[in-house]
């Protein structure tokens, strides 16, 4: 049982009302019939998406890995389908110059066994040379499969940034399906616990309730220094690299041109 005080001094200033359990389940029942039609359109949308036309590409295409150029055919490890993320590179940069965005992505897949499990293969791409990206897949403690698509152009190769998806038909590869930018979104599961919770991602573009504290720049908690405050200034990391061994304050990103 919830017991709530009587009087003004239950409403909190800058913050939504005080109510008791009854009238909270009511105002979030009325938010669940919202977020059921939400949940309907999306899976709409993902049937639309199963229906979209499809490409087809070269499947000997040739990237580079850990066993140095292998076919995109390889990438499939057998299994029909296939879904690569696409991570951009500033070449010559160190470990804490890389893109911090990309490594949202990367450490929110760091483990493909329900794709797996699934019958769907993952990888990672990227423009970095191969010696780098390697040095930076062993300090960031990455265990899915990275390749280097540097001279690659098309679906294969191309921007980066991207989340795309791939069928494989006997030697017949097929381009399905690709997103960028917020499309991005449903791969880093933290983005949705935060959209649950009482302040969101904290950022200033999000519709908040009045005095409800400041928002910030997008993604503005995405690089930290080795205090963990935020910042993108030139003593910071991406957040996951300071759980890394070895990972030191620093005080420069390297940036001096990028490839992507």
């Amino acid at each position: 049982m919830t017991t709530t005080p009587d009087g003004p001094a239950t409403a909190l200033p800058g913050r939504p009302p005080v109510v008791d359990l009854t009238a909270w389940q009511t105002a979030r029942d009325e938010l669940l019939v919202r977020e059921k039609a939400h949940t309907r359109e999306g899976d709409a949308l993902a049937a639309a998406r199963r229906r979209l036309p499809m490409v087809e590409l070269d499947g000997t295409v040739e990237v580079v890995g850990p066993d140095g150029p292998v076919p995109f055919l390889d990438l499939f490890q057998g299994r029909d389908e296939l879904v690569v993320y696409k991570h951009m590179w500033y070449d010559g940069a160190p470990h804490q110059g890389q893109c911090e965005g990309c490594t949202t992505t990367a450490w929110h897949l760091k483990d493909a066994v329900y794709l797996n499990a699934r019958g769907v293969s993952f990888a990672i791409l990227t423009t970095g040379r191969w010696d780098e990206v390697a040095s930076y897949v062993e300090f960031m403690g990455y265990t899915q499969p990275w390749y280097s698509v540097r001279d690659v152009d098309g679906p294969v190769g191309g921007s980066m940034g991207y989340i795309t998806c791939f069928l494989r038909d006997g030697d017949r590869v097929f381009l399905t399906y690709s997103t960028t930018g917020r499309g991005n979104e449903p791969v880093n599961g933290s983005l949705g616990l935060l959209d649950m919770t009482p302040y969101g991602r904290g950022e200033a573009w999000e519709d908040n309730p009045e005095a409800w504290p400041e928002g910030r720049s997008s993604c503005w908690f995405w690089r930290s220094d080795a205090d963990g405050n935020a910042t993108w200034g030139p003593t910071s990391r991406p957040v996951p690299q300071w759980t890394r061994p070895g990972a030191t304050p620093v005080e420069t990103l390297g940036r001096h041109g990028h490839h992507h």
